[in-house]
């Protein structure tokens, strides 16, 4: 089954060949940490996380990198305003960040690089672009040339002569268009040594630095925000490809579309968000994950109070679902030929199968994949009602079926956490039975004996013994 990713370079769906055979490497683009996260934050970071968990189902490996930006303008503004440090502003709000993400369930990045440890590596790489051209030392910092990079607006389509490329105009560069890599010095901002003169980086250029130290001159994905396609993607490229002379830089692109209140983008400089913390205070974390994954991640989400209540009433039922399976599992019966229902009702869960995967290797379309679930629960649910002894191995296909969809959309785990505990108990539980049994066969009680193993074959266990003991399993 060919798994498809739409391409923000391209514009277009394409079947995703990553550059080695069993790993990807992707870089996400972390967070400014100067306030807490808000919803369209969580949005991207609960995409990335629902990808990777994908990709690793699909058995690759995923090589996740996400940074974090700890040295830019609204960091300094911030620390001058509450009187603190840099680092104890920062180091705060990268704490509130991993506190947010370990109750949304995100796996961690692999690495967590910061801008300020990376400033050596970040001057080699602006070294390399003004030996090679393309940078250049102006009054008051270092510039990227952007009209000396042949492709320039290759990701975003816009044309250099457009007014949205043109910033504030300033003297010191050449062309309206170019960007900083490295600001020199001004009172009271932080500051390093470097070959021309004291400074600190820009912004784009810790991404394309600290990304080529870690996954290396070229990789496979690299994620964001919409609002990141311009001008800061865009930017990347251009530096990468440049420093590297190879292209394309990334293989693939993905944006994740806006959250939306009121049609417009929430955003802190609008003051139309609301945080993590504050919506966890209200909603359960696999709430949030489940209202942020249920539009497809290239789509506008309008947040809505509304809405993230039908999201906790549709899990509710989800989760019910989960406990009739296994209330229903006690009792359920072990059938060698399934009758007509049973065959119709686990056919029909097998093509659900077939359906939720088919969605999701569809540039992750989570809709269409949660649309299956529900009709899986509705089916089950119907099964339960209508047949006298539902059989084991239906009901253990469907619990197999919502415990792949908890794993990738990192729902189900109260359950499925419970159910690991019940698991051990029940294994306990066999084998204090086996026990029994065995003591009785020693005791020559071998009519007891084999009732007991007659009666662990109806629920469902096995019984094998062998010259080195009894061993049990689990049959459907």
């Amino acid at each position: 089954m060919l798994m498809k990713i739409y391409n923000t370079l391209t514009k277009k769906k394409e079947e995703f060949k990553p550059l080695e055979k069993l790993v990807v490497k992707m870089y996400v683009c972390g967070p400014t940490v100067y306030d807490d996260a808000h919803l369209g934050h969580g949005r991207t970071y609960i995409v990335f996380d629902l990808i990777r968990r994908y990709l690793e189902h699909r058995n690759y490996i995923v090589k996740f990198v996400m940074n974090f930006t700890d040295i830019d303008d609204k960091i300094i503004d911030r620390s001058k305003k509450e009187g603190v440090s840099i680092e104890d502003l920062t180091n705060r709000y990268i704490k509130s960040f991993f506190e947010d993400m370990e109750k949304l369930r995100v796996k961690g990045a692999n690495v967590y690089p910061k801008v300020s440890e990376h400033i050596d590596d970040i001057i080699q790489f602006i070294d390399v672009l003004i030996k090679k051209g393309y940078a250049y030392i102006s009054k008051d910092g270092i510039y990227f040339h952007v009209r000396k990079f042949k492709n320039y607006g290759k990701l975003s389509n816009v044309k250099l002569d457009e007014k949205k490329v043109h910033r504030v105009k300033d003297l010191n560069k050449r062309d309206p268009a170019d960007f900083a890599l490295w600001k020199f010095v001004k009172p009271g901002e932080p500051s390093w040594d470097s070959p021309w003169g004291r400074g600190r980086p820009g912004w784009h250029i810790e991404c394309s630095t600290m990304a080529i130290k870690y996954l290396g001159e070229c990789f496979d994905i690299h994620g964001g925000g919409s609002d990141l396609i311009f001008p800061h993607h865009e930017n990347e490229i251009a530096q990468s490809e440049a420093y590297t002379g190879k292209s394309p830089w990334v293989k693939y692109w993905i944006h994740t579309g806006f959250v939306t209140v009121n049609d417009e983008k929430m955003s802190k400089s609008l003051e139309n968000y609301v945080t993590l913390k504050e919506i966890l205070r209200r909603y359960e974390p696999e709430v949030v994950r489940l209202f942020l994954l249920q539009r497809h991640y290239r789509s506008p989400l309008e947040y809505s109070e509304e809405e993230l209540r039908d999201t906790a009433n549709a899990l509710e039922r989800l989760y019910n679902t989960l406990e009739n399976i296994e209330a229903m599992l006690r009792d359920a019966e072990v059938k060698y030929r399934l009758e007509k229902d049973d065959r119709e009702v686990y056919d029909t869960l097998t093509n659900f199968w077939a359906k939720f995967y088919s969605a999701m290797d569809e540039d992750f379309n989570t809709p269409e994949a949660l649309k299956c679930v529900f009709e899986v629960s509705s089916c089950i649910n119907r099964y339960i009602t209508v047949s006298n002894r539902p059989t084991r191995s239906t009901l253990l296909l469907a619990k197999d079926f919502f415990k792949v969809v908890g794993e990738i959309f990192g729902i189900f785990n109260k359950y499925y956490e419970s159910s690991q505990g019940e698991d051990e108990e029940f294994k306990r539980l066999v084998d204090m039975v086996v026990n029994i049994r065995n003591k009785l066969r020693r005791e020559k009680n071998y009519s007891l004996a084999d009732e007991i193993r007659e009666m662990l074959k109806k629920v469902g266990i096995q019984l094998e013994d062998t010259p080195k003991g009894t061993i049990w399993k689990k049959i459907v």
